[in-house]
C-alpha cells in the first residue's frame, strides 16, 4: 500500500508504526477477499495514535479555522492532548456532532469567475482525516492502477505521465473532461451505497452521512446565512463504482459496463483529480 504520509505538504510527516500496522492489515485483508464488508471500524477512529497522526496532518496541511473561529493556534495553546481527548470522548460516546462548513469564494487561476470552498472547524477536520487513515486502506485495494484521483501518493501529474507514456506507444487521441460541480451534485443515496458495499459498521456510516450533508454557512454584505449541505469524503469509492455506465468501446467485455475490472484491448485510461483522460 501507498505511503499516505509522502503527500505534498506531508512530506516529511511520518506514519506512526501502529497506524502503519492498521492500515496495512486493512489493506491486507481487503485485497483478499474483495466481497468482504468490514463491521468493525468506528472504534479505530477514535484511537490516540490514530486521531493524534490526525491531527499531525491537517496542522501540516495549514488551513483556516471554520464556523466556531479556533485555529491551531488557539488548541496548542489550551493544550493539544486534552483537545484530543475531549474529541475522542465524543466519537466513543457517539456524542459528536459535524458542525456546519464555512463557505468562501475563491479566484480560479486564469478565471475572472470564483469557485465555493468549503471550510470545516478543525475539529471535524481531524475526525474526517481519522476516519479517512481507516477507510483509505480498504478502498484504496479495489481501485484500478490507471485511477488518480483522491489516492494517497498519487497526483494529476502521475495521470499526465501515464498519458504521455500512452502517447508514446501510439494512442493519440485523447478525451479532456472536466467534472462541473462535482462536489455539488453527488447524489447521497448512491454515494452511500458505494461506501456500504466495503463497509457495514452502522456507526462509521452514520459518521460519513453526518459529514455529506452538513450544512453550509456563507457570508455577505447581509450577515451570514444556511446554504446548501457539503459533499465530504468518499468520493473515489463512488467514482469507483459508478465510472463505467457502459464500457470503453475496446473492453474484453464487448462493450456492457464491468464495472472497471476488464482491461481495454489496446487503449489505455488515466484519471486525475479532476480530469479524465481516455486514450484510443
Amino acid at each position: 500500500m501507498r505511503d499516505v504520509a509522502k503527500e505534498g505538504r506531508l512530506s516529511d510527516l511520518a506514519t506512526p508504526e501502529s497506524v502503519r500496522k492498521l492500515q496495512t492489515a486493512l489493506h491486507a485483508k481487503a485485497k483478499a477477499e474483495p466481497e468482504f464488508r468490514f463491521y468493525l471500524l468506528y472504534d479505530k477512529v477514535y484511537r490516540g495514535d490514530v486521531l493524534s497522526h490526525a491531527y499531525d496532518r491537517c496542522k501540516a496541511n495549514g488551513g483556516a479555522g471554520g464556523v466556531d473561529g479556533q485555529s491551531f493556534a488557539d488548541i496548542e495553546a489550551s493544550g493539544v492532548a486534552a483537545w484530543l481527548g475531549e474529541l475522542a470522548k465524543e466519537l466513543r460516546s457517539r456524542t459528536y456532532r459535524a458542525e456546519a462548513v464555512r463557505r468562501v469564494f475563491i479566484p480560479k487561476p486564469n478565471s475572472k469567475k470564483k469557485r465555493p470552498l468549503g471550510i470545516a472547524t478543525i475539529r471535524d477536520r481531524v475526525a474526517q482525516t481519522a476516519a479517512m487513515m481507516v477507510l483509505e486502506p480498504i478502498f484504496e485495494a479495489d481501485l484500478q492502477p490507471e485511477q488518480h484521483a483522491y489516492r494517497a501518493g498519487i497526483s494529476a501529474l502521475d495521470a499526465v505521465g501515464a498519458v504521455h507514456r500512452l502517447l508514446n506507444t501510439g494512442h493519440t487521441a485523447v478525451v479532456d473532461a472536466d467534472l462541473r460541480g462535482y462536489f455539488d451534485e453527488i447524489p447521497h443515496e448512491p454515494l452511500m451505497k458505494s461506501v456500504a458495499r466495503r463497509v457495514s459498521d452502522r456507526h462509521m456510516l452514520h459518521l460519513i452521512k453526518m459529514w455529506i450533508e452538513a450544512p453550509v454557512e456563507e457570508t455577505d454584505e447581509r450577515g451570514t446565512s444556511e446554504g446548501r449541505r457539503a459533499i465530504g469524503m468518499s468520493t473515489a469509492a463512488y467514482r469507483r463504482a459508478r465510472r463505467y455506465p457502459r464500457c470503453c468501446r475496446t473492453c474484453t467485455c464487448g462493450g456492457w459496463s464491468c464495472g472497471g475490472r476488464h482491461r481495454a484491448r489496446s487503449g489505455g485510461f488515466a484519471q486525475s483529480s479532476s480530469t479524465m483522460l481516455t486514450t484510443w
